[in-house]
């Protein structure tokens, strides 16, 4: 049976959701499913923006039949070809024989890799700013490689300032009937699966991010349809100011994230007595992962909005414990930057796990290590309580300077 809803007049939201998904990109997981969305505008014209992930084929084309009553589809505009969005052209293109596909260049280049058919007839191939008319309304195209995708672009409506945006402004959840993010409770659901999808799949990208940014800048936007997530009619600068910040690696507070690999308890047990000197010193918005039990992208995530990191890891094999080696590469892989960083070691007989974490970490951008590395040889010992003390201390005092300075900037 058919779902759809209009998002304006004569513009529909056709997409659907997958509450059974368990991991995006079978990567990351979705406790709360995933949403795919797909707009169709009527107009003189008929355009579908993009389609939608094979899980819901159905329930997609059955909407895209029931809003079209009969009429033909004109257009299919193709702003991302990743296969969670572009799963339906073939099927689309059987069914609607007179459809012209809009991308790109680099649209079709992927479209002939990810499919068999070439029908270059069918193809529209659009530039920054060429602009497609439907009637009463127009689309404008914008150029924005590498958000996240080369071939990424984003379409705007003119008469009524509608951007959709491909993977942009998108998250990890499903919907629940309200499509609009006006209509839920956004920071307590959306906020941390919007920031996880954003440094997790964007992150990488910040200058490109940072440059679609200053290129919307100049366009008046009244609405945002993303192909992930709900849609934003109200409140556009939260969102875009997110995006800002998140681009720019700048954390969104100060606070401190403690990640720790320990095989025993003896690591662990290192940084649970920094957490609670940390607080007994009066910090808040600490946040402590175990990289075993926590799966990245959520750690990654508190990465971004957070200040100050503290790793600690036994040595494994002569090298870093794998769990720990593998969320720092991710982390290096998605550009993160601009942090303060503190180290715990553990070794019994071959010290490595501290050396090859600040490697890591010095191959990233802006990164400040805070304090001497912690050093436990297998277990700590009661007169390693001082040492462990002045590293407490430096990081309450970077964390009490960060603090003092973004006061001062905001006065």
């Amino acid at each position: 049976m058919y779902c759809v809803q209009a998002i304006a007049s004569g513009i529909y939201w056709v997409g659907g959701t997958d509450k059974r998904l368990e991991r995006f990109e079978n990567m990351f997981p979705l406790p709360n499913g995933v949403a795919y969305n797909s707009y169709l505008i009527m107009d003189d014209k008929t355009a579908l923006m993009d389609t939608v992930d094979a899980a819901i084929s159905a329930q997609f084309l059955e909407n895209i039949e029931f809003v079209l009553e009969g009429r033909p589809l004109d257009y299919l505009v193709v702003n991302h070809m990743e296969p969670d969005h572009c799963a339906n052209i073939e099927e689309l293109l059987r069914r609607y024989p007179e459809m012209k596909l809009v991308g790109n260049k680099k649209t079709f280049q992927f479209m002939e890799q990810f499919y068999t058919f070439s029908e270059p007839d069918r193809y529209i191939i659009v530039k920054e700013g060429d602009e497609l008319p439907l009637g009463s309304r127009t689309l404008r195209f914008f150029m924005t490689p590498f958000v996240h995708w080369p071939e990424v672009m984003f379409s705007y409506e003119v008469s009524e300032s509608i951007l959709f945006s491909a993977d942009a402004f998108g998250c990890f959840g499903s919907l629940s009937g309200n499509i609009f993010s006006d209509q839920t409770d956004f920071e307590g659901v959306y906020l941390e699966e919007s920031r996880r999808y954003y440094s997790n799949i964007v992150g990488k990208y910040g200058p490109q991010v940072q440059t679609a940014l200053k290129k919307l800048g100049k366009v008046d936007i009244k609405m945002i349809c993303p192909l992930h997530g709900p849609v934003w009619r109200d409140n556009l600068d939260y969102i875009v100011g997110k995006y800002r910040q998140w681009s720019s690696y700048q954390p969104e507070k100060q606070g401190v994230v403690l990640v720790y690999a320990s095989m025993y308890g003896n690591t662990e047990n290192a940084m649970n007595l920094i957490a609670g000197k940390l607080a007994s010193r009066g910090v808040k918005d600490i946040r402590m992962y175990d990289v075993s039990k926590t799966h990245p992208s959520y750690i990654i995530a508190d990465a971004w909005k957070f200040s100050h990191l503290v790793f600690g890891s036994p040595t494994y094999n002569l090298g870093l414990y794998h769990g720990m080696q593998a969320l720092l590469h991710e982390m290096a892989s998605l550009n993160l930057q601009n942090r303060k960083v503190s180290l715990v070691g553990n070794y019994t007989w071959a010290n490595a796990a501290i050396d090859e974490m600040t490697d890591i970490l010095q191959s990233m951008k802006k990164i400040e290590f805070v304090g001497e590395p912690f050093v436990i040889h297998s277990a700590i010992k009661p007169e390693q309580m001082t040492d462990l003390d002045q590293l407490v201390e430096d990081i309450y005092a970077s964390l009490t300077a960060e603090t003092a300075e973004a006061a001062g900037s905001a006065v």
